[in-house]
């Protein structure tokens, strides 16, 4: 018997990998592609600030093709949702039986997620749901997962964290109010290693530049 077939939101960060990583061992559907909203002006992963040739090759080191849906930045929501509309009706066409989505704990996130696919015959996943956080990040690190923070919320967390990797160190030097995970917000990754890809992105640290309020860390392909 064929197992269901399912598509990940995928952000390009730690998360997202992990969620693939943990599907993939689960076994009951079979991840065929990737899904990933971008900045279509500056050719980035939204809000990652991951450029387009370093999502591709994250893409190829897991052996799955990824749906890019183009935004407009700023983005009004009524055209993120026209297009990712757009997007579930292609996923229906290729019998995409659910998406999953590498959210945490944030309940207003999943709720919005879930009424959105409401309707739609597609199921919407969340299989790291309700994880704690801290096991979680010490879990990644153990596995091999390899990430480097592209982009922080300056007013949560020093500038000094933009560009590090995400390791023990890390995660010790977090201040006690702030998600292991970044899950509130406060920090944004790109995963380049790890389980859940066939080979490593090789990658070298770029400019780091404030921009709206954020401070991001560009990373360059090797």
């Amino acid at each position: 018997m064929s197992r269901k077939k399912l598509w990940l939101s995928w952000s390009s960060g730690k998360d997202s990998a992990w969620a693939l990583h943990v599907l993939r061992q689960q076994g009951e559907y079979e991840v065929v592609g990737l899904l990933t909203t971008l900045n279509g002006e500056a050719g980035r992963v939204a809000m990652h600030a991951v450029r387009d040739a370093l999502l591709d090759a994250q893409a190829s080191a897991a052996g799955l093709p990824v749906h890019k849906v183009m935004l407009p930045a700023p983005c009004p929501n009524e055209i993120y949702e026209q297009r990712m509309t757009a997007a579930l009706d292609v996923a229906r066409a290729e019998g995409i039986a659910a998406i999953a989505f590498g959210d945490l704990f944030l309940e207003d996130v999943r709720r919005y997620r879930e009424e959105r696919m409401a309707g739609t015959g597609i199921a919407a996943l969340f299989p790291l749901w309700a994880v704690p956080t801290p096991a979680l990040a010490r879990e990644m690190v153990r596995a091999g997962l390899v990430a480097h923070l592209t982009c922080i919320d300056p007013r949560k967390l020093p500038r000094a964290f933009a560009g590090r990797l995400f390791d023990d160190a890390l995660v010790d030097d977090l201040p006690t109010d702030i998600d292991p995970c970044g899950e509130n917000g406060e920090f944004h990754s790109f995963a380049s290693a790890g389980p859940m890809f066939r080979h490593a992105v090789a990658v070298r640290p770029g400019e780091v530049v404030e921009r709206d309020g954020f401070v991001f860390a560009d990373l360059l392909p090797a």
